[in-house]
C-alpha cells in the first residue's frame, strides 16, 4: 500500500486534515517522529498524519514547575533544557527508539504521553498521566479543543489530559501539552547486591521499599542480563545483580546510603555516573536492544527475533510468573518497579501469547511490545479486557472519534 504523508505545521492544518479524513471516510495513522510506529497493532490506511511539524517549547515557567510544548517538540530538545535549570519529567519517560533498532533521542513530547511511557522512577513519582496537566487537540469531529490547565493548582478538566495518556493517539490528534516538572535531585546513588535469587531479591527490594530511606529505584537482573550491561560493576559481578536507587539532597543520600547498605547486606555502592547509566539500561530495556553498534552506548546485546513483552504483576507474584514463563518459554527477562514490572524477551512461538498470559492469571496483564507486523495483526497486543471494561473503552471511543478515524485499530481491533 502506498501511503501518503500528510505533515501540518499549526494546530488549524492538524483540524483541516482531520477534517478531510472525515468527509473521505478515510482513517489517518497519527504519528510523531515514528519512533515507537512498531509498539500497537498495525494500522491499514493510506494515509499518515506527521505531528513531527507541530514542534517548539511554547512556554517554560521553571518557577512555576510547568512545560508547554507542542506534540512534536523532541525529547532531546526538551530533556537538555530541564537539565539546564536542574529539573526533570520525574516519571523518567522512556527512549524506546532502540528496542525497535532506531537510533536514540528521536522521541517527541507527545509520543511519550500517547503511549504513556513512564521509567523505573514511576514506582515513587508517578505515571506520565500524573504528569500531565492540560492538553491542546482535535478529536474525531475535526474539533479543536482544550482540557486540564497550564498550572499545577487549576484542576479544571484534568481528567481529559490524563484520558490521553495511554490512549495511543486513537481518541485526539494532541498538538500541545503542558506537563508538570519537578526539581532534579543533586545526588543519586544505588546500592548492588549480588547474587540474589528472583525470590530473595524481591524480599529484598521489598524491604527497600518499605523502609523509610525514600527509594527511587528498584530493579532485579538476572546473571544473563546482567552481564550485558555497560557498567563495569554490573556486568563484572559475574552473578544476578539486585539494584536500589537513592536520589535527593547529597548528605540525605549519603546517610540513607550507609543505613540501607547494613540492613540489605549490599556488596558494593555506585557512583553517579554509574547509576545514571545502569537506570538508563534498566528503563530503555537496553538489555533486549537488537545490536549496540546501532542502538548507541551503553544499549544492545539482545537478539531482535526474540519478543518483547512488558508484563505488570503484584511483586509478590512476580517470581512466581518469571518462573512459569521459563518453564513454558525460551525467555530471558528482568525485574523494574520492585519486582512489579518483568520485561521478557521470548523465543517466538505460535503459543507464547497464551504461554505469558496463561502464566499471569488474574495476577496482572502483559502487553507485547515488539514483535513483527503479522504476529501484531494476529495476536492481542494489549491484555484482552473485561467485557464491561471493554464496552466502556468502545464508548470513550464513540465520544472523541464516532467515525473511527484516529488510529483505529491500534490497541484493540474495532476501537
Amino acid at each position: 500500500m502506498t501511503v501518503t504523508t500528510v505533515k501540518p505545521d499549526s494546530a488549524v492544518q492538524a483540524a483541516d486534515a482531520v477534517r478531510w479524513a472525515l468527509s473521505e471516510g478515510t482513517p489517518l495513522d497519527v504519528a510523531g517522529s515514528g519512533s515507537k510506529r512498531g509498539l500497537g497493532r498495525p494500522i491499514q490506511t493510506a494515509y499518515t498524519l506527521d505531528l513531527s511539524g507541530l514542534s517548539g517549547v511554547v512556554a517554560y515557567e521553571a518557577e512555576e514547575l510547568v512545560l508547554t510544548a507542542r506534540a512534536g517538540t523532541p525529547m532531546a530538545e526538551i530533556l537538555p533544557m530541564l537539565a539546564e535549570r536542574r529539573q526533570q519529567l520525574a516519571f523518567e519517560p522512556q527512549d524506546l527508539g532502540p528496542l525497535f533498532g532506531r537510533p536514540e533521542g528521536q522521541g517527541t513530547l507527545g509520543g511519550v504521553i500517547s503511549c504513556g511511557l513512564a521509567g523505573p522512577r514511576r514506582i515513587s513519582a508517578g505515571s506520565a498521566r500524573d504528569h500531565t496537566l492540560g492538553i491542546e487537540g482535535v478529536n474525531g469531529r475535526g474539533d479543536l479543543y482544550k482540557g486540564g490547565g497550564k498550572v499545577v493548582k487549576n484542576v479544571t478538566g484534568y481528567d481529559v489530559p490524563k484520558l490521553m495518556a495511554g490512549s495511543f493517539g486513537t481518541l485526539t490528534v494532541l498538538t500541545e501539552l503542558t506537563v508538570k516538572v519537578l526539581p532534579a535531585p543533586e545526588d543519586v546513588r544505588t546500592l548492588l547486591l549480588a547474587g540474589r535469587e528472583d525470590a530473595a531479591a524481591v524480599a529484598a527490594l521489598t524491604a527497600a521499599l518499605q523502609s523509610p530511606y525514600d527509594v527511587s529505584g528498584a530493579a532485579h537482573l538476572p546473571a544473563a542480563v546482567a552481564a550485558r550491561s555497560h557498567v563495569r560493576a554490573v556486568a563484572a559481578a559475574g552473578r544476578a545483580v539486585t539494584l536500589v536507587r537513592v536520589e535527593g539532597f547529597g548528605p540525605s543520600v549519603t546517610a540513607r546510603v550507609a543505613a540501607l547498605k547494613e540492613e540489605l547486606g549490599a556488596d558494593a555502592v555506585l557512583d553517579q555516573d554509574e547509576s545514571r547509566a545502569v537506570w538508563k539500561e534498566v528503563r530503555d530495556v537496553a538489555y533486549f536492544c537488537p545490536s549496540p553498534a546501532s542502538a548507541g552506548e551503553g544499549r544492545g546485546g539482545g537478539d531482535a527475533s526474540r519478543h518483547v513483552w512488558k508484563i505488570s504483576v503484584q511483586p509478590s507474584e512476580g517470581p512466581r510468573v518469571a518462573e512459569s514463563i521459563r518453564w513454558a518459554l525460551d525467555a530471558e527477562l528482568y525485574f523494574d518497579w520492585g519486582g512489579g514490572l518483568i520485561w521478557a524477551a521470548v523465543a517466538p512461538t505460535p503459543d507464547s501469547a497464551t504461554a505469558i498470559r496463561g502464566a499471569l492469571g488474574t495476577a496482572g496483564h502483559a502487553t507485547l511490545v515488539r514483535a513483527p507486523e503479522d504476529v501484531r495483526t494476529t495476536t492481542e497486543v494489549f491484555h484482552p479486557l473485561p467485557d464491561p471494561v471493554m464496552a466502556l473503552s468502545r464508548r470513550v471511543k464513540e465520544s472523541f472519534d464516532p467515525c473511527g478515524i484516529l488510529n483505529p485499530g491500534r490497541m484493540y481491533a474495532g476501537v
